[in-house]
């Protein structure tokens, strides 16, 4: 099949090419630019409602575009990148959620890529970026389409032990060929070598249409932003690697006007998914809407949206009609004057009429909200119905109480953050959509595709199949916080939640004669932590530069009783052997720590000026906090 549709695609190469290479831009079909960020909330860019991250790039992109305000994607990562490629729902494809490093599944070969289509009028194709369809070479962006692929092919947290270097790494590929081991500070040159290589590929291809498919490793975390932007925005590193997005955006649209191609490309600006919630200020705001990655509530899967074709869409226009990624095949292979095929089927439809400004009506019947293979939900209009309860986050529990039953009706025009249920004044309304909801879960149940697959999956590099963690074992429920020993951590998805909430820390400690780590949560955007110093017991909280610390009377029994608080009101309490001393911060954490909860050190960045690595010397007995 594979070589079928290479024979294909290569016959209608050969028959378009002389009538697109060379010609005056107005005689040849439109570039075409997808910018796909990682990780990025509705609430993260300026025309969205950010007064925290500073976009003036993104801002004259909706000032000269369209902003789309009802556009979804998919909660996690492999299967909303497979969906904006192939124009069908995950579940379709057979592709639920997150491929890892040496899967032995991918994005069948079989299916029909956006890049594919498009070749066959000329055009040249490149893949930039974070690919996660599959990283087995059958897989990869050279094998779907694209004629050269630069980038890391999964998340940036993915990362393995190389057998050759000994660190911690994920790949950076050239078409198939891994170039470099990266460590997670080094990813902190992506975004700019990224950007670099788009702007040559425009540069390279002016003479005829391009497809650019600009999937960024940006925001996932770890975050890290390059150096000419660490340090530069007010919303901590996550803000700095936003605006070096910004700026990224800005260099593709700046080279696209500086080429004269501005009027012949249309470039579409979006997100994968919602904001990762429980990485606190390393996960960004899903603001209006509810919930976050991994959710199929609102702020899960709406995306904060941008589509930019000087002279064919209206400046400064807004459309609010549903949409989504999976339209975006059907959409960009129309402008190019392919054609999709109709088999096999995709659930796409073409939505240039909207972004013409030519209808507001919707190209589908309804969108479906689906989380790995389940149905969750279905949107009508302003109606979304929900019929299973869902979690908040990747990370969190599921709703309980009223809204964890089914089914739940919102109005989504009415009040865009999902909070009042009213099926039981809309019956006739839910009857309808549970009915389409059924009818589409029949079925995609009945005609779903397999993934691609291979026998021996092998890894891109030689590498163990997991990270060893120096740091101690890792707990997985914050309620054994009591059983911790020193080296012990909890990782951040399951520490104490504390963002927004006063807390209480109790312990007992054995203190040492040299300085140490007592705990600590959090980093430089915003934690907490105990320490020694100079015999004396220090509670820290930290908001980006605003640190707040409460320094003990020097200790010289030999048991300290510790009690620490952060109080609704900004108070900070410190009670060493019953005595008591207070201070003042700025008010709770605005945002949950997006770094692991260690016990008797500090694993990464720090809260504040201690040696992390100087491992706690006595014992730390009876932790709690809540």
């Amino acid at each position: 099949m594979e070589m079928l549709k290479a024979l294909m695609m290569g016959m209608g190469l050969c028959a378009m090419a002389g009538a697109c290479g060379g010609l005056p831009a107005a005689e040849r079909p439109p570039n075409l630019v997808v910018v796909f960020i990682d990780d990025m909330g509705y609430g993260d860019i300026g025309p969205f409602g950010s007064t925290l991250n500073r976009t003036p790039n993104l801002d004259r992109m909706a000032a000269e575009g369209m902003k789309l305000t009802s556009f979804y994607a998919a909660p996690v990562c492999s299967v909303s990148r497979a969906q904006l490629l192939t124009g069908c729902y995950g579940a379709r494809i057979s592709v639920p959620g997150v491929y890892g490093p040496g899967s032995k599944n991918g994005l069948n070969p079989n299916e029909n890529t956006i890049a594919e289509l498009v070749k066959p009028a000329g055009y040249a194709t490149m893949c930039i970026g974070k690919w996660h369809c599959g990283d087995q070479p059958e897989f990869l962006p050279t094998r779907q389409g694209f004629d050269h692929y630069f980038g890391i092919p999964y998340s940036n947290d993915m990362l393995r032990k190389s057998l050759e270097t000994g660190e911690s790494v994920v790949p950076l590929l050239r078409d198939e060929k891994v170039v470099e081991l990266l460590t997670d500070t080094q990813q902190t040159t992506v975004t700019e070598r990224y950007t670099e290589e788009a702007v040559k590929f425009i540069r390279e291809n002016r003479e005829r249409p391009f497809f650019l498919y600009f999937p960024h490793t940006a925001v996932h975390t770890p975050i890290e932003p390059g150096a000419k932007f660490a340090g530069r925005s007010a919303n901590g590193r996550f803000g700095d690697w936003v605006e070096e997005v910004d700026w990224s955006v800005g260099q593709v649209l700046e080279t696209l006007r500086e080429l004269e191609l501005a009027e012949d490309t249309l470039v579409i600006f979006t997100s994968d998914n919602g904001p990762w919630l429980i990485k606190g200020s390393d996960g960004g705001v899903a603001t209006p809407l509810r919930g976050g990655k991994g959710s199929t509530w609102e702020g899960g899967v709406r995306e904060p949206t941008l589509a930019w074709w000087p002279g064919k869409i209206a400046p400064g226009s807004v459309c609010d009609t549903v949409a989504g990624t999976i339209d975006l095949l059907p959409t960009l292979v129309g402008l190019s004057g392919g054609t999709v095929p109709d088999e096999p089927v995709i659930d796409g439809r073409d939505i240039a009429p909207l972004l013409l400004g030519k209808t507001t009506q919707a190209a589908r019947e309804a969108h479906f909200y689906f989380r790995n293979y389940t149905l969750e939900a279905v949107r009508q209009g302003p109606w979304k119905l929900a019929v299973v309860a869902q979690p908040e986050s990747m990370g969190m529990k599921l709703a309980g109480g009223a809204e964890g039953k089914s089914p739940r009706l919102y109005n989504l025009d009415a009040e865009i953050n999902e909070q009042t249920d009213v099926s039981a004044a809309h019956p006739d309304v839910v009857e309808k959509l549970t009915a389409l909801l059924e009818a589409a879960r029949a079925e995609i149940e009945s005609a779903r595709r397999p993934a691609g697959e291979v026998e021996d999956a092998v890894m891109l590099y030689p590498a163990e199949v997991k990270v060893k963690r120096p740091t101690g074992k890792r707990a997985v429920k914050p309620a054994a916080l009591d059983v911790l020993k020193v080296g012990d951590s909890i990782p951040a998805e399951a520490a104490p939640q504390v963002g927004g909430r006063a807390f209480e820390i109790r312990c007992e400690v054995e203190p040492p004669s040299a300085e140490g780590v007592i705990l600590s949560h959090g980093g430089k955007a915003v934690g907490y932590a105990l320490y020694w110093k100079e015999r004396s017991v220090v509670f820290v909280v930290r908001q980006g530069q605003k640190i707040a610390r409460v320094p003990s009377r020097p200790i010289a029994e030999p048991v300290a009783r510790i009690e620490a608080e952060l109080k609704a009101d900004g108070e900070l309490r410190l009670t060493v052997n019953g005595e008591v001393v207070t201070g003042r911060c700025e008010g709770l954490l605005g945002r949950q720590p997006a770094e692991d909860f260690c016990v008797g050190f500090d694993d990464r960045i720090t809260v504040d000026d201690y040696d992390g690595k100087a491992r706690w010397k006595g014992e730390i007995r009876g932790l709690k906090v809540r």
